[in-house]
């Protein structure tokens, strides 16, 4: 068991490039993180990393080793997932991460309760609205709301979700209401974009008569950070584009109002991605039914205002 437990410190250091941060995965200290990089350094004779101040890389052994490192270590965990179906207890941990207020709202609420039935499944929740590369990164369940972009990935609908324009009223007395699409453009309207380093989409996808089009709105404030965002537009700094569930407290106590009705964007897809091979993993079908039905209610019922 030593010896597996260095390979998946080993794999971590890899995937997240920096052995404090495998560390803290992991739950163990960079000190002993270290030790076990070494340990298996000198039970293999070779150098596994080249190392700088800042950096850390695998070296030509190491890329090698981590194929193989990573087939073992996927093996064993398939291996225990059969164990635990037949022995009729799930057990084992799952990475999950989700866009924050998805996240914050209706996945990191439910984890509690998802170990009060599943005591033996410890779940480790990252949440972030960066695009996660969930391969890279060992993540076993994605949570996100958008379109599947990666065919190596599996990806379980939960529910279609209505997305909105929406502003305070003081912004709204201040600028004047856009009464159609292309005066976000022409008016200059202060559009609150979510922005971070890879984000593929600088625009806004909107209904019009002829169908959906892109407009390339801009503003000052743009963040990583879609609350920040609402936190803007609660404060009459601009325009933001979310998710209906996620401001339909706001919009019941008037704090923020629809604009633009009749050209709302496209509704986005709530949905789970996963490997492949977690496809018949007991505890990662019994994650995505839980949360699943979870979060159908929870919408469901922050919209209905109950």
């Amino acid at each position: 068991m030593a010896y597996l437990d260095n390979i998946a410190v080993f794999v971590r250091v890899v995937e997240l490039e920096n052995l404090s941060a495998a560390g803290r995965d992991m739950r163990i200290s960079p000190a002993v993180a270290s030790n076990r990089i070494k340990e298996l350094e000198k039970y293999l004779g070779v150098r596994l990393f080249n190392r700088t101040t800042r950096q850390l890389t695998p070296t030509e052994h190491g890329r090698v080793f981590y194929d193989g490192a990573k087939r073992v270590l996927e093996a064993v965990t398939e291996a225990e997932a059969a164990v635990s179906a037949l022995s009729g207890r799930p057990r084992g941990t799952i990475r999950v991460t989700a866009p924050l207020g998805l996240g914050r709202r209706l996945i990191a609420s439910g984890i509690p309760e998802f170990r009060r039935r599943y005591p033996e499944i410890e779940v480790r929740l990252r949440l972030s609205d960066h695009d996660v590369d969930i391969m890279k990164e060992g993540i076993d369940v994605a949570f996100k709301l958008g379109t599947l972009e990666d065919s190596s990935l599996k990806m379980r609908g939960i529910m279609e979700c209505e997305r909105v324009l929406v502003a305070a009223p003081s912004y709204l007395e201040e600028r004047g209401e856009p009464k159609a699409p292309d005066e976000l453009v022409d008016a200059g309207h202060d559009c609150l974009m979510l922005r971070y380093p890879g984000i593929r989409e600088h625009f806004w996808t909107l209904k019009t008569a002829s169908g959906y089009r892109k407009f390339d709105v801009r503003g000052p404030y743009d963040s990583d950070d879609g609350d920040v965002l609402t936190g803007w537009a609660l404060a009459g700094h601009g325009i933001v584009n979310k998710p209906r569930f996620e401001v339909e407290p706001f919009l019941r106590d008037w704090r923020l109002k629809i604009i633009l009705p009749d050209n709302a964007p496209p509704p986005v897809q709530l949905a789970a991605v996963y490997p492949h091979r977690n496809f018949q993993d007991q505890k990662i079908r019994l994650l995505l039914d839980f949360m699943a039905e979870r979060c159908q209610r929870l919408i469901r019922e922050i919209l209905k205002g109950s």
